[in-house]
């Protein structure tokens, strides 16, 4: 790497240090920036050509340079004799001034060192695109080396340059007399300029019709850039020492040759043996074969063969080369009227202009970027030109890339965009507005394109106006978000109130539309329905303008409205607009259909939000259950009630029955928990002491087993009339509910249902349910007719119940189950209804006790009970449909102060009396 760094320095030192020291000192250098080596050109491909600028104005320029070092191999004379020979030709070329002539813009310099002019900036000769590459630079310039002339550049060149034969033989009765590939220049558009008058020939008499032409006699001791190229020249110059304008058109012929055959020209000239070789070539040309034109187009292979005749007579003159059908190419044709613009008047420039768009596919891009665009682009002075120029100037922008639309296109459209007359420029930009926004960069779009836009909407042309209107959606995407919220939209939104044109309001509100899509929604809610309230006009078109606005804004996926702002804001404005008599039947219709489609957002957003929210409390609700779970497993993991009471003895001393419940002694335990029994509260150790009371019951407890009770057959019974007007007549609450008891097997407990004879509350029954461990309670069942089926089966074998309480009823009903009275309920109804009834199974005598002791855990809650289907008088409960106190007396352990309560019921018989006073008693023993 560092090799090749080096290797570029040595380089670009030497072509540095070579151009300087060709250029230092000459006055050219006062003037002109002289830079890099570009071509090469002029007798013998003398002179080195460089690019470069002018210090004052900074035009481009080029600089032909000959260094007078590749002559000091001659005698002085000989270098006085060359040195003589270019002067002229540079100065004959500064005085004469022609479009197909190469234009110098600062005359020949003298230096020690060199000679030095200034033309127009130039690209390459005609020798150096044909692969001549003498006194060029190493290694030689890419575009050099893969230049290829196109078909329209070489029959377009040909004629400039027998235009500029014309104008020599015609107008300055001049023989240019070197005419050759090396004194043709290609400049930078691609024009072909002819130079190198150093062996031209004036008529000795101008004034007369019939120029005479005096030339020297060929000397072949003179150095070779003192003499004509001997390739080139006429075979008379050489062998009678004659010539006239006919000796350049055998020139122009040897040239067309050299065109068509890579630079070749028709015959090889031994320089040594000049005039013998001039003998052997004038007799072939006499007698040509058709193989050596074989390449030439064979449009023009007939007026070659004429331009090499041997006879001067017979060669065609130069004007009437220009008219051959060679040339009458469209891109030729096209070319040349470019060149001869000035002449035109605007008329025929406008006619030229509007067919150009046709011709432009067809030219190749070279061409036209440098060839037609700079002809263009000068015609940018010319204010009422402009609408004709502009169309195709953006027409080639479209073609060029973006870097060559900012060096070649943009420099000239800068100053244009601020043209405000004729309108129809501003028409133009507004129509490629796409392509200005693509290619041009942020900085020139922000300071040259975006302010032209501004001025088209606040244009005082209402034609201006709409279009701009109209163009600005199709490339809204293509605008800055903050330029179009800062600058645009205020513009539109101004233009739309203070207009009095219908047509602009309109094209306003629907351009606004157009470009919902490219704002954010909290921008359309503070500007843009704002706005739409404040228009005072109620045309219907207006109506529909803002109607579609309201659409556009609340279909559109990126801009959901709120439904807030539509309840509140947006759907009043629209209900009011709708009911305006300006509108038709289908007009109000779709105001009827924007509005339901509101109304059915709003309540879909609604739904949704009512389903989030469930959402987020079903969520809520399955993370508490998770939190309980929790800490029912962390309970678990706490120790065992037993160990807790073990604790607990320990802590008050009490040893001995922490082994009763263990089954061993722990003595170090007391004093390792004393610390603790400091920092119990009195709700901690009644918890404990409760806990310690329900393990040692617990563990007390034997084990149960379900037994299954088979149903008492039942049969029908007739409907008892008398009973039932009775009931009618009768308060509710002084009549028994009782008409008829089903038992139902339920794993150990039973459900006795009882339904009334006649209506009741709500059409609502009672049911009591007996667990065998309390009192049977009753519940009131709803007349929807919700039964109550057994619960899962619970840890003991019995119904669980709803405090999870376990089921103890199979030990009262395996006692009882022997001693089971007689159903006698259904004499019930033969009884008058003066007094509460009694049922018959209340008045039948009580069994004997049972010999089998009750369980010694049970007696202390209450004694054995008369019979589980026993049926008890419900006390009449509200629409709550359970009995106060139910949940108490359910669960022993919940609050064991509840079952000194008495069973509220006014009916309860003696023996129920005297069960709950043998609780009470218990009761009291066991908690003082």
């Amino acid at each position: 790497m560092e090799s090749m760094l080096n290797k570029l320095k040595s380089t670009v030192t030497k072509v540095t240090a070579d151009m300087t020291s060709a250029v230092m000192g000459n006055p050219v250098t006062r003037e002109f920036e002289v830079g890099r080596h570009i071509a090469s050109g002029g007798p013998g491909m003398s002179w080195r050509i460089y690019n470069g600028t002018k210090k004052s104005t900074k035009q481009e320029v080029a600089v032909f340079v000959f260094d007078k070092k590749i002559i000091d191999r001659y005698q002085k004379f000989e270098k006085d004799q060359i040195i003589d020979s270019l002067k002229k030709g540079v100065q004959q070329l500064t005085r004469l001034r022609h479009p197909r002539l190469l234009t110098v813009q600062h005359p020949l310099e003298e230096s020690r060192d060199c000679l030095a002019f200034c033309t127009e900036p130039v690209f390459a000769s005609l020798a150096n695109v044909l692969g001549q590459w003498d006194n060029l630079p190493t290694p030689v310039p890419t575009d050099i080396k893969e230049y290829k002339l196109y078909d329209v550049e070489t029959k377009y060149g040909l004629l400039q340059v027998s235009e500029g034969l014309s104008f020599l033989h015609s107008g300055v009765k001049m023989v240019h007399g070197n005419l050759c590939p090396e004194n043709i220049i290609l400049n930078k558009s691609g024009a072909w300029k002819i130079m190198g008058f150093d062996f031209s020939i004036s008529s000795s008499n101008p004034s007369d019709a019939e120029p005479k032409y005096v030339c020297k006699e060929w000397d072949p001791n003179l150095p070779p850039l003192c003499l004509p190229n001997p390739e080139y020249v006429a075979p008379e110059y050489i062998l009678s020492v004659s010539c006239d304008a006919s000796s350049d058109m055998y020139s122009l012929g040897v040239l067309i040759h050299a065109v068509f055959n890579d630079g070749k020209p028709v015959f090889q000239v031994n320089k040594q043996d000049i005039f013998k070789s001039f003998s052997r070539q004038l007799d072939q040309l006499s007698h040509l074969s058709p193989g050596v034109l074989s390449k030439i187009p064979e449009e023009v292979r007939e007026h070659v063969k004429m331009l090499l005749n041997v006879t001067s007579n017979v060669r065609p003159d130069a004007d009437q080369m220009t008219k051959i059908p060679f040339f009458d190419d469209v891109g030729a044709m096209t070319l040349q009227y470019f060149d001869s613009l000035f002449q035109r008047d605007n008329l025929q420039k406008s006619q030229f202009y509007k067919g150009l768009p046709k011709v432009l596919p067809k030219l190749p891009k070279r061409v036209i970027v440098y060839r037609i665009l700079p002809a263009l682009t000068s015609e940018f002075v010319n204010p009422d030109m402009v609408p004709f120029v502009l169309p195709n100037v953006l027409l080639i922008a479209e073609e060029c890339t973006k870097e060559e639309y900012v060096r070649l296109v943009l420099p000239d459209l800068t100053p244009v965009f601020k043209q405000q007359e004729p309108v129809q420029i501003l028409l133009i930009f507004l129509q490629k507005m796409d392509l200005l926004l693509t290619k041009t960069p942020p900085e020139d779009i922000k300071n040259s394109v975006l302010p032209m836009v501004y001025r088209a909407v606040e244009a005082p042309s209402i034609q201006i106006q709409e279009l701009c209107l109209n163009i600005i959606p199709t490339f809204a995407n293509l605008i800055e978000y903050p330029s179009m919220k800062n600058a645009l939209i205020p513009r539109i939104k101004s233009a739309c109130l203070q207009t009095s044109s219908l047509a602009v309001r309109v094209n306003s509100l629907v351009c606004l539309g157009k470009i919902l899509e490219y704002l954010d929604k909290w921008f359309v809610i503070d500007e843009i329905l704002p706005f739409l309230q404040q228009i005072p006009s109620r045309e219907p078109a207006v109506l529909m303008g803002i109607l579609g606005i309201y659409k556009c804004t609340f279909t559109h996926k990126k801009l959901g409205i709120p439904k807030e702002h539509l309840a509140s804001k947006s759907l009043p404005h629209l209900v009011s607009l709708s009911i305006d008599n300006n509108l038709n039947l289908n007009q109000f219709n779709s105001f009827m259909a924007v509005i339901k489609e509101m109304l059915n957002r709003m309540e879909a957003e609604h739904k949704t939000k009512l389903e989030q929210l469930h959402i987020m409390q079903e969520q809520q609700r399955s993370l508490n259950i998770t939190s309980q779970m929790n800490q029912l497993d962390e309970t678990k993991n706490t120790p065992s009630p037993a160990t807790q009471v073990r604790d607990i003895d320990e802590i008050f001393g009490g040893s001995s029955g922490s082994a009763g419940v263990n089954g061993k002694e722990n003595g170090s335990s007391s004093t390792v928990s004393q610390p603790s029994r400091v920092s119990l509260t009195l709700e901690e150790k009644q918890r404990l002491a409760k806990e310690q009371e329900q393990a040692a019951k617990l563990r007390s407890q034997q084990p149960l087993a379900p037994q299954s009770v088979k149903p008492a057959a039942t049969t029908p019974q007739a409907k008892d009339l008398t009973s039932s007007l009775l009931n009618n007549m009768t308060s509710l609450n002084n009549l028994s509910l009782n008409s008829g008891t089903r038992t139902m097997p339920m794993q150990g407990s039973t459900i006795s249902s009882t339904f009334p004879a006649g209506p009741t509350m709500g059409g609502m029954g009672t049911m009591s349910v007996s667990n065998g461990f309390n009192s049977p309670m009753g519940f009131q069942t709803g007349g929807m007719g919700m039964g109550m089926r057994p619960a899962a089966p619970g840890p003991y074998g019995g119904m669980a119940t709803t405090t999870s309480t376990p089921n103890f009823g199979a030990l009262a009903q395996n006692q009882n189950q022997s001693s089971k009275p007689p159903d006698m309920s259904a004499l019930d109804s033969l009884f008058a209804s003066s007094k509460p009834k009694v049922s018959m199974n209340q008045m039948a005598p009580k069994p004997a006790p049972v010999a089998a002791a009750p369980s010694p855990w049970l007696s202390q809650f209450g004694t054995g009970q008369p019979s589980q289907t026993a049926p008890i008088q419900a006390t009449p409960m509200g629409m709550t449909g359970v009995q106060g106190g139910f949940g108490m007396q359910a669960n022993p352990f919940f609050n064991p102060q509840n079952f000194s309560q008495p069973v509220a019921s006014s009916t309860a018989n003696a023996g129920m009396m005297k069960q709950s006073a043998s609780v009470n008693n218990d009761l009291k023993d066991l908690f003082g």
